[in-house]
């Protein structure tokens, strides 16, 4: 039997509706799926326009290192980091810096060639095969143990609606790339569904009254917080969706976010932190194991105006090293793409492992990344590659010095970190001696 038959079964034998699935099959005292495995999680964030050396590497290889300005967010969480320096994307081919750090990022694999122009350089399509987190995924899916209801999900921020090669990262395979939900409501309604009574604005948790009650009675006086924890979420959620279905245009055709909240460079930070909690509320209740988190585009031009920052990111980027003011902002930016995911990992870890033990934080990997080294040079080496958490059981706590490997072969790692043995991933000329040492 299936899993979604078999799930289908479970509900009606406890004589629960489909819709209340959600909140009942990631509750571990339900018993279902019957598995005590350890829950394993990957989370990916991508951030863009490469970094600037100096203030970013530590000097030092080892557990003695210290943390330079862009990377200083992370000390609350420095036994549970790992810096990996001289870390090359290798693939080269068509396209431009750009659009092959993106598209061959977590493929490894070079670009098709198409008519989509960068620069003076050749003309390239999409990537030609899947990425690291969906062979992740697909893997996770085929056992009945680590199955999960969405497999993976894609968050973004500030992404654009355009669909070309600088802005997608995630392939399901061969010209098959997936595009980010960068809309918390979208994402909401992904997770919970649309609230079908627009006019009346009726909850997803009206109609399952009855059904919520009857599961807190199964249910563990643990799992019953966790449900009644995942009601406020969705209520909440709910709330200032309909704060925002009052203020819009009747022939809007979407849902729009709160009064004062769109989707603009100055709502950056808030967007990030409701797709933050979106990210932990999945991970929390085993949607999914698999996720990434797209910060704008490569080549993205966000301009911080919070930081105190006008130009836009990719424009700095370009700037010479001489010009000491914007390398001065490109580390503030950088040092604020690191506040996200510190702040991720500190939501993580202060969320206990549901019928686990320890955090979220102990059982999830978080791999923050870049399609480029360094944005002046366009380079492809040193590639910034800055993992934490525990969920793959690397040792953590330690800055090193990689000397220049294929990151296909660090791709590898994360799949062999999930019980995932691959003879080669991507372009097998760049697997050489396999997935590295991180244990």
């Amino acid at each position: 039997m299936s899993r979604q038959n078999s799930r289908r079964e479970f509900l009606r034998a406890m004589g629960l509706s489909a819709a209340v699935a959600p909140f009942v099959m990631n509750r571990p005292s339900l018993a279902f799926p019957a598995s005590a495995a350890r829950k394993q999680r990957l989370i990916i964030i991508f951030t863009p326009n490469g970094v600037v050396p100096p203030t970013f590497w530590p000097d030092e290889e080892g557990a003695d290192f210290k943390f330079k300005s862009s990377l200083e967010p992370l000390e609350p969480f420095r036994d549970k980091t790992l810096i990996l320096h001289g870390v090359n994307d290798a693939v080269r081919g068509d396209g431009d810096s750009h659009m092959r750090g993106m598209g061959c990022l977590l493929t490894g694999i070079e670009l098709f060639p198409g008519n989509v122009q960068g620069g003076g350089d050749t003309p390239a399509g999409w990537a030609s095969g899947l990425s690291i987190d969906q062979e992740i995924k697909r893997y996770l899916q085929q056992n009945e143990a680590t199955r999960t209801r969405f497999g993976s999900l894609e968050f973004g921020v500030m992404v654009p609606q355009r669909a070309d090669t600088w802005t997608r990262m995630v392939y399901a395979g061969p010209n098959k790339p997936i595009a980010p939900i960068d809309n918390p409501y979208q994402m909401f309604e992904k997770l919970y569904g649309e609230m079908k009574d627009r006019e009346n604005m009726v909850s997803v948790l009206d109609e399952l009254r009855e059904d919520l009650a009857a599961v807190r009675q199964m249910v563990s006086a643990e799992d019953r917080q966790l449900l009644e924890q995942q009601e406020t979420f969705v209520r909440e959620f709910e709330q200032s969706l309909k704060s925002s279905e009052e203020s819009r245009a009747e022939d809007h055709a979407e849902p729009e976010l709160p009064p004062g909240i769109d989707r603009t460079n100055d709502q950056m930070p808030e967007l990030t932190r409701m797709q933050t909690e979106l990210l932990v509320h999945s991970m929390a209740n085993d949607f999914t194991r698999v996720a990434t988190f797209q910060f704008t585009n490569s080549v993205g031009g966000a301009r911080m105006g919070w930081l105190g920052i006008e130009e836009g990111h990719h424009a700095l980027s370009h700037e010479p090293d001489s010009n000491t003011e914007a390398m001065e902002k490109l580390t503030k930016i950088n040092r604020w793409f690191c506040e996200q995911l510190a702040h991720l990992a500190k939501r993580l870890d202060e969320t206990p492992e549901p019928g686990g033990e320890g955090s979220l934080l102990d059982n999830t990997l978080i791999v923050w990344t870049n399609e480029l080294g360094k944005g002046s040079s366009h380079t492809h080496n040193n590639t910034p590659f800055v993992l934490v958490g525990g969920g793959l059981d690397f040792k953590m706590g330690r800055s090193l010095k990689m000397g220049g490997v294929p990151h296909n072969r660090l791709l590898m790692s994360l799949a062999a970190g999930f019980g995932y043995q691959l003879d080669s991933f991507g372009n097998p000329d760049y697997c050489g001696a396999g997935p590295l040492a991180l244990g």
